[in-house]
């Protein structure tokens, strides 16, 4: 089954960083939607991990490799060096523990590919300031009792843990509000500002 309706634009910027006919490991699959991109733009040798089993019945469906597992518990199943990308798309902060899941990604793949909401956008900050309650965004859409997301963090944040573990930023993109890319020259602070989520590729 195909998707007729234009990718997430964050899923597309992911795609772009990927070289065809690699091997990858996209964690946290959710419904298939970048893997089944990848699939078909990139030529991908793909396979999924999914903790929900609605998300691992709607990639089966759709034709996708992927078993039910739990990021924060299985990745250590996974060889050195298995795959060439590992993708963690929009999941890092639901995760109990994401230095070790990071620590994970870049262990099993030659690259590390992360995406996530960016906490210090300033309409975040503005929420916070005037009206003294956790946001609800478009791209933080849970109020703070029934949220996955448990591990909050912001683009400096992310930053800041790359280099604990030693890892090195080889690309990097901020999206605004629009879906915009803000350019890579601008300093991290702007970034922080002004992305309301942001993408990763690392290596170490």
């Amino acid at each position: 089954m195909s998707v007729n309706t234009a990718p997430r634009v964050d899923l597309a910027v992911v795609a772009d960083m990927i070289e065809p006919r690699s091997r990858v490991l996209d964690v946290g699959s959710g419904d298939g939607e970048l893997l089944e991109l990848l699939q078909t733009d990139k030529q991908v040798d793909g396979r999924g991990l999914e903790l929900s089993q609605r998300g691992v019945n709607e990639c089966v469906a759709r034709g996708l490799s992927v078993i039910q597992g739990d990021a924060d518990r299985d990745l250590g199943f996974y060889p050195d060096k298995g795959f060439d990308y590992v993708i963690l798309s929009q999941t890092l902060q639901a995760t109990r523990n994401p230095k070790t899941v990071l620590d994970e990604l870049l262990r099993i793949g030659d690259r590390a590919i992360v995406s996530f909401p960016n906490f210090g956008h300033w309409r975040v900050r503005l929420s916070l300031l005037f009206k003294g309650r956790m946001p609800v965004t478009k791209d933080l859409p849970y109020s703070w009792y029934d949220t996955p997301n448990i591990h909050f963090c912001t683009i400096r944040d992310f930053v800041n843990l790359c280099d604990e573990v030693g890892a090195k930023v080889e690309s990097a993109a901020a999206l605004d509000g629009n879906g915009q890319k803000i350019g890579f020259s601008m300093p991290w602070w702007f970034w922080n500002m002004f992305g309301q989520q942001a993408v990763f590729l690392l290596k170490r």
